[in-house]
């Protein structure tokens, strides 16, 4: 909310068709409501003849970020842009799935209470009761929401509901291990964020790091990604690897994996709230 007096920040975001003067026409609305751009990246994507592009900029407390939407939206209809417009000081109100592994949630809320990342911890919801201490000792609401193929749908229709009391934008599974379905995911889109090993699809099931490892895998790995109906092959936000050798054993690579995971994730997670992905497809325009 902008204070009287001081200026505010706004994120935009954009992709349309490529076409002549689009920087043009989007500075040129900004300067008209006196918006001051701080910062601007853009992307033309040649093979597609797509072209995104995602400015900051601030804007005086007498222009409101409604009102800069209800302006852009008709220079954005005639360029056939899909858009959005955000207040940049706005933490993204956040939901975090779990089971019983700790690493990617302690990650997580390490970097929120330093700072790092613009959220909104509103829950956490866990398939389990383990986490919880976790959460009580953070002040965070813990929900269990318990899943077998029998209660699946039920416990989907309760993690909706509560999705929308809380008003939670994103929700980020700290290695949750359930499915979601395809009917989740579908009225989820670009709103859920997962995490897994890299070694998918090549090494499923039970113990993947002792599988890799039977195979003198060379690289351990995670791929943070957005869920969609296609398991673990949704839009790709960021990845991280290490290097191993014939030395390291199950434990070794199970260990680099849970670092790979931490590090993705989070990174995955700071990008999306500061709205630096646009999905295009199959893929992801991640600005840095």
């Amino acid at each position: 909310m902008a204070v009287e007096g001081v200026e505010s920040r706004i994120v935009l975001t954009l992709e349309c068709a490529d076409q002549l003067g689009i920087v043009h026409a989007v500075t040129g609305f900004l300067a008209e409501h006196g918006c001051n751009i701080t910062d601007s990246q853009q992307f033309n994507d040649a093979r597609a003849e797509r072209f995104y592009l995602r400015i900051e900029a601030t804007h005086p407390a007498t222009v409101t970020v409604d009102q800069l939407r209800t302006g852009f939206d008709s220079l954005a209809g005639q360029l056939g842009m899909t858009w959005r417009l955000d207040d940049a000081a706005e933490p993204t109100r956040t939901i975090v799935m779990v089971s019983k592994t700790t690493h990617c949630l302690n990650e997580l809320l390490e970097q929120w209470h330093d700072g790092q990342l613009n959220i909104d911890i509103v829950a956490i919801v866990g398939n389990h009761d383990d986490l919880r201490p976790i959460a009580e000792q953070q002040g965070i609401p813990f929900h269990l929401i318990p899943v077998t193929p029998e209660t699946k749908p039920a416990a989907e229709a309760t993690l909706l509901g509560l999705i929308d009391e809380l008003d939670a934008e994103l929700i980020v599974m700290a290695r949750y291990m359930q499915i979601l379905s395809d009917d989740l995911c579908a009225r989820l889109p670009q709103r859920v964020i997962n995490i897994h090993h890299s070694f998918l699809p090549g090494f499923k099931g039970a113990r993947p790091y002792h599988q890799a490892w039977d195979r003198g895998v060379k690289f351990v790995g995670a791929s943070a990604h957005y869920a969609t109906a296609d398991l673990d092959e949704g839009p790709i936000i960021e990845q991280e690897v290490f290097r191993v050798d014939h030395r390291a054993t199950p434990e070794d690579l199970v260990v680099a994996g849970r670092q790979a995971e931490r590090a993705a994730l989070a990174r995955a997670v700071a990008w999306h709230a500061e709205r630096r992905i646009i999905v295009t497809g199959r893929r992801t325009v991640v600005f840095s």
